[in-house]
């Protein structure tokens, strides 16, 4: 019996040691148990059926186009600085699409693997370029720091008990997939699932720079949040702001981080 649980010690540490990773900027460690391999599986699957329930935009239309070249330089500036903190790791399997779907919804995402859609009801309240770089160097900021996957492994727990993922695709497919999208702020019977503080906080840091890297003025991030602060206008939230909280704390704390994101910026 002792030989078994040391056995079971041993293998719980090296799963523990296998999957705790430091994440950008923050230097934080954190324990995702999900493997990448299976999160980018759900990612492409459920990207793809997402596109085709809804008004998904042509190559041809100019939003489409403005998006897809904001994604452009922000890959090269991601690429740029994930090879400076020898991290590439994070984005090896990654094939990036942007894309955008007709809906005036204030929203827009990214799932593991680059998969990107911006809701044309975003545009307005991004105004240009240098905005558009704001919303989507956070949204990618978030899948290359894998807080979908922290965010999904502890609803795993939470709403099916623990079990494996394996087990639980095998016997609850829909649940899953409700947990997937809802972690990912795409919206789901479940509801969008809310990231934390410490979760924002990364994603903007990590945004700011990435936007920086890429000849965006990180200082417009500051102008960006508080459209979307009034974009509720004193009603019902925007849907990004539902997962995405903008306070006055995430624009003290922008400015106070913005010196350091300027270090990166050339334009």
């Amino acid at each position: 019996m002792m030989r078994k649980l040391i056995f079971a010690c041993l293998l719980v540490g090296i799963a523990v040691l296998i999957a705790c990773y430091k994440v950008p900027v923050s230097g934080r460690r954190q324990l995702n148990l999900l493997p990448e391999s299976t999160m980018m599986s759900l990612s492409l699957t459920n990207y793809r059926d997402f596109l085709n329930k809804n008004n998904a935009l042509p190559a041809s239309d100019a939003n489409v186009q403005l998006v897809r070249k904001v994604g452009d330089k922000l890959v090269s500036a991601i690429n740029k600085f994930l090879t400076q903190k020898n991290q590439t790791k994070r984005v090896k399997d990654f094939k990036w699409e942007f894309n955008v779907v007709n809906d005036k919804v204030i929203n827009a995402w990214c799932m593991p693997g680059g998969k990107v859609v911006v809701y044309t009801g975003l545009i307005p309240v991004s105004q240009d370029e240098e905005g558009l770089a704001v919303v989507m160097g956070h949204e990618i900021a978030h899948a290359i720091a894998r807080h979908g996957n922290e965010r999904m492994s502890q609803q795993l727990a939470l709403q099916l008990g623990g079990i494996g993922l394996a087990v639980a695709l095998s016997q609850k497919p829909q649940e899953v997939q409700n947990i997937f999208l809802a972690s990912y702020g795409v919206g789901s019977t479940l509801g969008s699932l809310k990231y934390s503080r410490v979760h924002e906080s990364e994603a903007d840091k990590m945004g700011v720079i990435f936007m920086a890297m890429a000849g965006y003025d990180p200082q417009k991030s500051i102008g960006f949040w508080e459209r979307m602060k009034q974009a509720s206008g004193g009603g019902k939230l925007p849907e990004f702001l539902s997962t995405h909280p903008s306070d006055e704390t995430r624009i003290k704390d922008l400015k106070a981080f913005m010196p350091q994101a300027l270090k990166y910026y050339h334009k």
